[in-house]
C-alpha cells in the first residue's frame, strides 16, 4: 500500500525557495506578506491561474489607490516576480502597464559632528555602543546587530561585516575609542552566554549550512552575537521550535535614537541610518579618497558614494549669498 504525499502549500514553497537562496528573514517575511495580499486581492485565486495582467492591476492599485511609496511598490513587485519565476516557473514579461509610484527626490540627512556628539550623550549602554559603531564604521544597523564575536579583530583594529547588502563581505575599521568599551561589553555577554549553556540553551543561529558542517559551533563563544537580546525566543526558521537568544532588535535602536534626537533638541529627521550618511560625509570632508569611502561602505559603484559629495558644497553649492557681502 502506497501513501501519497501531498505537495507543500504555496507559501511553504515560497519560504523553502527563499531559504534555499539564503535570503534574510526580513525578505522572507516581506515576500510572503505581499504574496498573501496579492492572493486575497483576487479573492483567493491561485497565482497559477493569474498572470501579468493581474500583477499589473495589483501593482497599479498599490500606487493609485493605496498611494504607497515607490520603494514599497518595488518590494511588492519583487515579491511577485520571485513567486512566478522561482516558485511557479513562469517568466513574466516586462510590466509596461503598471502605474509607477513616484519616488521623491530628497537629499540625505547628515548630522554635524556636534550633533552626533549631542545625540550620543543621550544614549546609554548597548544603545550607545551600537550607535557609536554606526557612526564610527559606517555600518548599516542590521550589519551591526548581526556581528558575531569572531568578527571583531582587536589586534588589527578591524571588523568583518558578513553578508552585507548584495551578500558581500567587507572589512571596516574598529574605532580605537570603542575597543575598551566593546571588550567590557563582551565580558558581560560571555557571562550571559555561560548562563544560557548551564540552562541548556546557548546555541545561536548559524548562517547557511554551518550548523550541519560544524555541529558544535552554534554553542561556541566565538559565534555568539555581539549584541544579544535580553530574552530567549523561538527561532522562526526552525522546524522544531528551537529556543535561542537572537540579537537585539533594530526597532529598539530606532526608538532609542528617535528619543535621543528629541532630547538633544535636534530638529533634523535623524534615524540610525543617518549615522552611516554622516560617517561617509565626514570622511570626505576630512580629505579621504572617495574610493576608500566606497570600499568602507560596501558600494559596488562609486556613483552611489558620490551622493555624499552634495554636503561638501557648503552654503548652496559653494556660492556666497550677495547679502553677506553688503
Amino acid at each position: 500500500m502506497t501513501t501519497s504525499i501531498e505537495p507543500p502549500k504555496l507559501l511553504d514553497q515560497v519560504r523553502g525557495k527563499i531559504r534555499l537562496k539564503h535570503y534574510s528573514i526580513r525578505t522572507e517575511q516581506a515576500y510572503v506578506d505581499w504574496i498573501k495580499r496579492f492572493i486575497l486581492f483576487f479573492d483567493k485565486q491561485h497565482p497559477k491561474d493569474l498572470g501579468v495582467t493581474e500583477v499589473e492591476r495589483f501593482l497599479t492599485y498599490l500606487a493609485v489607490e493605496s498611494k504607497v511609496a515607490a520603494s514599497t511598490q518595488n518590494q511588492a513587485k519583487s515579491a511577485l516576480l520571485f513567486l512566478y519565476k522561482e516558485v511557479l516557473g513562469v517568466e513574466l514579461p516586462w510590466l509596461d502597464d503598471v502605474e509607477r509610484a513616484k519616488a521623491p527626490k530628497r537629499l540625505l540627512v547628515v548630522l554635524t559632528q556636534q550633533e552626533v556628539q549631542a545625540i550620543l550623550k543621550q544614549l546609554e549602554g548597548t544603545h550607545h555602543l551600537v550607535v557609536s559603531l554606526l557612526y564610527g564604521t559606517g555600518m548599516r544597523i542590521l550589519e551591526a546587530l548581526r556581528l558575531r564575536v569572531n568578527d571583531l579583530d582587536f589586534s588589527r583594529k578591524e571588523i568583518l561585516i558578513r553578508d552585507g547588502k548584495g551578500f558581500k563581505d567587507r572589512v571596516t575599521m574598529l574605532p580605537v575609542s570603542l575597543a575598551a568599551p566593546l571588550k567590557a561589553h563582551l565580558e558581560k555577554v560571555k557571562i550571559l552566554h555561560e548562563q544560557d549553556l548551564l540552562a541548556g540553551y546557548g546555541a545561536v543561529h548559524l548562517p547557511y549550512a554551518l550548523a550541519k558542517k560544524y555541529p558544535y559551533a552554534a554553542r561556541d563563544w566565538s559565534w555568539q552575537y555581539v549584541f544579544p537580546s535580553g530574552k530567549l525566543s523561538v527561532d522562526p526558521r526552525s522546524d522544531d521550535a528551537v529556543i535561542r537568544r537572537h540579537h537585539v532588535q533594530d526597532q529598539a535602536i530606532q526608538r532609542a535614537v528617535r528619543q535621543a534626537v528629541v532630547d538633544a533638541g535636534i530638529t533634523k529627521p535623524a534615524t540610525p541610518h543617518t549615522f552611516r550618511h554622516s560617517f561617509a560625509t565626514h570622511l570626505l570632508e576630512n580629505g579621504y579618497d572617495i574610493r576608500i569611502v566606497q570600499e568602507l561602505l560596501g558600494h559596488s559603484d562609486v556613483a552611489t558614494t558620490m551622493i555624499y559629495t552634495h554636503v561638501l558644497n557648503k552654503g548652496g553649492r559653494g556660492v556666497s549669498s550677495p547679502l553677506d557681502v553688503l
